[in-house]
């Protein structure tokens, strides 16, 4: 039955126009990142630091940089697997038009592909919240973990902060807005290795099939979002995306 799936879903791929994908933490795991909620994830033993405690409390933004800092390397080390380089083969061939991800590990652009959009930032870089000066994430972890004190921005004395979004947090308006036009502009919407429960990003699939796409979700466990969807595939995302691009090379 699923072979048929797979068979399916390529033929969709071949003969349609506007192909986005959707990927959560289960793309990024098979590049050896926890997710934050899995056992072996950072909140499994810590309390996430919400944006207006970082804001207002030292205690609270050292705390969050302690965070940080113990899954800097996990980020840092990572390397894209077969499902980020599939998704990045097929833009370069022009069968994909975007990439809207709930990750933050930057490991799309490093597999090649360049129309990502962000919803929860990029943890490879750290921003001050004063000037909005950027710096590589790395340089600013080893100068905490060197003082014990959070970095102050080298620009302007300002916070520092990761940039991806944390609890509290605004999403980025822009990012949010493309990613919902591009959601109801596609003719196929996979959404790839995501649980589906957080809001607002786990909206766009449901606006995809909403506005006339085919709706295909491809993750390890079920999600709230089954039953809207045209396929199911409940299988590893980068063996399944590999299966589907062997299919759709026959395709063509």
């Amino acid at each position: 039955m699923t072979s048929v799936l797979l068979q399916r879903v390529a033929n969709w791929l071949a003969e349609s126009s506007t192909i986005v994908a959707f990927t959560g933490a289960g793309i990024s795991t098979e590049s050896g990142i926890p997710d934050f909620r899995s056992p072996g994830g950072v909140w499994a033993t810590s309390q996430p630091v919400y944006f207006d405690e970082f804001l207002s409390s030292e205690e609270a933004r050292y705390e969050y940089w302690r965070q940080k800092a113990l899954s800097h390397r996990d980020f840092a080390d990572a390397i894209p697997n077969a499902g980020h380089q599939v998704l990045a083969g097929w833009e370069r061939a022009g069968t994909l038009h975007a990439v809207i991800t709930q990750n933050i590990d930057g490991l799309h652009q490093l597999a090649g592909s360049s129309h990502v959009f962000e919803l929860h930032g990029t943890a490879r870089y750290v921003a001050c919240l004063n000037c909005e000066s950027r710096y590589e994430a790395d340089e600013m972890v080893t100068r905490f973990l060197k003082h014990s004190s959070p970095p102050p921005c080298p620009e302007c004395g300002g916070l520092l902060k990761h940039a991806t979004i944390s609890f509290g947090q605004s999403l980025p308006a822009q990012v949010l807005q493309d990613s919902m036009e591009l959601a109801r502009s596609s003719d196929v919407f996979l959404a790839m290795g995501s649980s589906l429960v957080v809001h607002p990003a786990a909206s766009l699939p449901l606006l995809a099939k909403q506005s006339g796409a085919r709706l295909v979700i491809i993750n390890r466990d079920a999600t709230p979002q089954d039953d809207s969807a045209d396929v199911v595939i409940n299988a590893s995302v980068g063996e399944t995306l590999s299966k589907i691009d062997e299919l759709l090379k026959g395709c063509v």
